[in-house]
């Protein structure tokens, strides 16, 4: 079985190496057919732009060896798709000088350090067409220039400045200097070459999105903003473009201009089928492991993704599934794209929802559905300010899935979207998101109310005290005992002179919680639980629990460890609901 390229993005390491690869070189001729000038994918975080991009750039590239000759690419694309494309597209291979640019590094917390780091990553490219210092075909000022970007480019950073101005004014000069550094590089590729320059841009909207949350966003757009105009923009040394990112950002004016910008997100038909796995390429991946009865539960955690038309899977967790199978077969299915950064607006998501947010929330975790009108114009700087923003920034990153559409009845150009979440992957994120928030609503209340009421076997309060507290939960767990239990179970620590234990054997069974006592004296305190899903079968519930409690001994069962006496309490719970009784009453 060939080696599984988990965090592997370099194109030519999947051919070198021999590792497992899903087809995907048809991109390079639509790009070619059906792509603009400059186009621009947006698609969810891991769903293989990145490799995307170092295709295009093996395949469109020419690239000297290291003794000066030109590399041969046909060896990169012997049996692949694209060889049986027109020979119009096959005569591009390896034509074209190409400039390639990842932007997901810049994520440090300031502008100046992320302007720094998106610089490192301008050089870096500088370094990689070194070659050109040595051309006949500039001049001598051209490659002066050319020189000046990255020969001694961090001499600037080590400067001693005697006074903030002066390093502020000098800093903004050379901000100012590098918004232009890809224009001056195509300038100069195509002079050598006397072909025009390919652009590839990766992740386009990291930096934007790291500058939104660390509070310089203004400065970063700003700056990404002349560094596209100028590449973009006014170079007549492009030949074509691709961008990749998650969101099109197009209010802040990024794109101004680029009439010849071609958008496709994940709501069009066109290229479809260019990132992520179709169903058929993951159901022959796993038959290609000896996996075919894991199609089903594939499916449930890692589908659910519709690309305009083409049902998609998450291409990072399948691989990552598969590679975790191959290696132990014992392994279950995990959410792997739970580390995502763009997991962040679900936390902020959930932090601060109002009432209504939380019932839809509710709904979705609860496998149900909700309408939103859809806009793909979307802003970091506004996404909280307004609900619809939110639930388009998680449609469009992968959070929620297109289940139909419409068009406004009174107004054609305002599209609704009925949208789900898509599989357990998602789900388990949501899910973990709201237990993390529950947990700390728990610790943040006073718990001494119930305590007492514990203590006095005051059950009306202990039933109002956990109902107003489930109140506040965003997702229903229903029928979920271990929810419950947990739930229940962190509420009692902190009672004075008592110590919680769960699922300890007493009597004929094990009690789900017991509060053991610190002094002779006290009364072990039982609690047993039960839950439904209908309010009406609540009662049924409880009586349940006294059954338990009594069938199963559980108070004698407490007194044989020596301790003076027990109290027990039978609990129900359905949705957000509780009913506490005592047993003694029961009795």
């Amino acid at each position: 079985m060939k080696k599984i390229g988990i965090g592997y993005e370099d194109y030519k390491e999947f051919i070198d190496n021999d590792m497992y690869y899903i087809d995907k070189t048809m991109l390079i001729n639509d790009v070619v057919e059906k792509g603009g000038k400059v186009t621009l994918f947006t698609r969810p975080r891991r769903f293989g732009k990145t490799l995307a991009l170092s295709m295009l750039r093996t395949f469109f590239e020419f690239e000297y060896d290291r003794d000066g000759n030109p590399i041969e690419k046909k060896k990169y694309f012997e049996g692949k798709k694209i060889m049986d494309a027109p020979e119009k597209i096959l005569s591009m291979m390896g034509k074209y000088p190409v400039i390639k640019l990842s932007l997901k590094s810049a994520k440090q917390p300031n502008f100046q350090n992320a302007f720094m780091k998106l610089r490192e990553e301008i050089i870096s490219e500088f370094e990689r067409h070194a070659y050109l210092e040595k051309s006949e075909i500039l001049s001598e000022e051209k490659k002066e220039t050319f020189k000046s970007f990255y020969k001694n480019a961090f001499a600037w950073a080590d400067r001693r400045y005697e006074s903030k101005e002066e390093e502020k004014e000098d800093f903004s000069k050379e901000v100012g200097r590098y918004s232009t550094a890809l224009k001056t590089l195509s300038e100069c590729l195509k002079m050598h070459h006397n072909e025009n320059v390919i652009i590839l841009l990766d992740e386009y909207d990291v930096p934007l999105e790291n500058a939104y949350y660390e509070g310089f966003y203004k400065e970063m757009v700003g700056f990404i903003r002349s560094l596209f105009e100028s590449a973009l923009k006014t170079n007549d040394a492009l030949e074509r473009a691709v961008i990749t990112g998650c969101l099109r950002i197009s209010k802040e004016s990024i794109f101004t201009g680029l009439n010849h910008l071609k958008i496709n997100s994940i709501l069009d038909v066109t290229f479809s089928e260019g990132f992520g796995f179709t169903e058929t390429e993951t159901e022959h991946m796993l038959i290609d492991y000896g996996l075919e009865s894991n199609i089903p539960e594939v499916k449930e955690w890692y589908d659910g993704y519709l690309f305009g038309n083409k049902e998609i899977y998450n291409p990072w967790s399948v691989i990552n599934y598969v590679d975790s199978i191959v290696n132990d077969a014992r392994k279950f299915p995990r959410p792997f794209w739970a580390n995502t950064s763009s997991n962040q607006i679900i936390k902020d998501m959930i932090w601060h929802a109002n009432d209504e947010m939380k019932q839809e929330l509710d709904i979705l975790i609860n496998g149900g559905t909700i309408e939103k009108q859809i806009h793909e114009d979307i802003t970091y700087d506004d996404i909280h300010e307004s609900e619809d923003n939110l639930w388009n920034f998680l449609f469009f990153t992968g959070y929620m899935k297109k289940v139909s559409e419409r068009r406004d009845d009174q107004n054609e150009e305002i599209t609704y979207l009925t949208m789900r979440i898509p599989n357990i992957e998602i789900r388990s994120i949501y899910r973990n998101q709201i237990s993390t928030w529950f947990e700390k609503q728990v610790k943040s209340e006073d718990r001494s109310v119930l305590h007492k009421a514990v203590l006095d076997g005051d059950t009306e309060t202990i039933e109002t005290y956990v109902s107003n507290l489930l109140a506040k939960s965003i997702s229903t767990f229903d029928s979920e005992e271990s929810f419950y239990h947990g739930f229940f179970l962190s509420l009692l620590y902190g009672v004075p002179n008592y110590m919680p234990q769960s699922n300890r054997e007493e009597g004929d069974g094990r009690p789900d919680i017991v509060l053991y006592p610190n002094r002779p004296k006290d009364p072990a305190i039982i609690f047993e639980i039960k839950t439904r899903k209908k309010y009406n079968e609540m009662e049924d519930g409880l009586r349940e629990a006294y059954d338990q409690i009594r069938d199963k001994q559980y108070e004698e069962g407490v007194l044989e460890d020596g301790y003076m006496g027990a109290v027990s309490y039978g609990i129900c719970f359905c949705k957000k609901s509780c009913i506490v009784g005592a047993y003694g009453d029961y009795n």
